[in-house]
């Protein structure tokens, strides 16, 4: 799904990634580890072409360069193809979860009643079809990340892009959403990667990415092996 190639990314004098090559294989949960500062956030930020590498990387989706886009282009690519789920769910306080969950579709050129329909068959999917109408100050925090993540595949994106997305909720919760990735990967055959700190989520994962320092320290693959970088 993913190739990545000499992914470097400085901050003024301080690098934070120093070299990245990885792949990330399509219909799989790929989940990236490491002590914080280690550059998972930065690496995921590049992944999603929110942030660009230096000069002299390059990022491929499927057979689609994406380094050499302009940004109007760039956008476009990442809403067509990318979906984003935050450790916070970044719903929009003043919209209902519907309207919150079909907001991608709409930007893509979707109509109102299209969008709509998308969002709706999502959050029922998701156990949230009782909840469409209601804002994000109504719903618990579980319920909120749930719809962040229908929010996440309304575009039937090639990938779903998780930074933390456990981090800020209870154990139940934390729980049930780890579950809900692996049924969306069964069923629809959606591709994750998902910087976590949470050790189920990272075990359970189909591949494992440790990272250390700006670099890929090992990787636990799709054979079950883990390799040393």
């Amino acid at each position: 799904m993913i190739q990545a190639r000499n992914i470097h990314k400085r901050f003024g004098e301080l690098e934070v990634l120093k070299g990245i090559d990885l792949d990330i294989p399509d219909g799989r949960i790929t989940a990236i580890v490491g002590p914080s500062g280690a550059g998972k956030t930065t690496l995921l930020q590049i992944l999603g072409t929110l942030s660009a590498p230096e000069p002299g990387g390059s990022l491929r989706f499927g057979g689609t360069d994406s380094t050499g886009m302009n940004d109007r282009r760039l956008s476009r690519f990442r809403n067509d193809n990318i979906g984003f789920v935050f450790q916070f769910h970044q719903l929009l306080p003043e919209f209902t979860l519907v309207e919150n969950v079909a907001m991608p579709a709409l930007i893509g050129g979707a109509s109102m009643a299209e969008a709509t329909a998308r969002a709706t068959a999502l959050l029922e999917r998701l156990g949230l079809a009782d909840r469409r109408s209601h804002r994000p100050s109504e719903l618990s925090g579980g319920e909120c990340q749930r719809a962040a993540v229908a929010r996440a595949l309304v575009n039937k994106p090639a990938i779903v892009l998780a930074d933390e997305p456990t981090g800020s909720l209870d154990s139940a919760n934390r729980t049930s959403l780890h579950r809900l990735f692996f049924e969306l990967r069964d069923e629809l055959g959606a591709t994750f990667a998902i910087v976590t700190h949470d050790e189920g989520l990272a075990s359970d994962a189909d591949v494992t990415v440790h990272m250390s320092d700006g670099r890929i320290a090992g990787v636990r693959g799709l054979d079950g092996r883990y390799m040393r970088k």
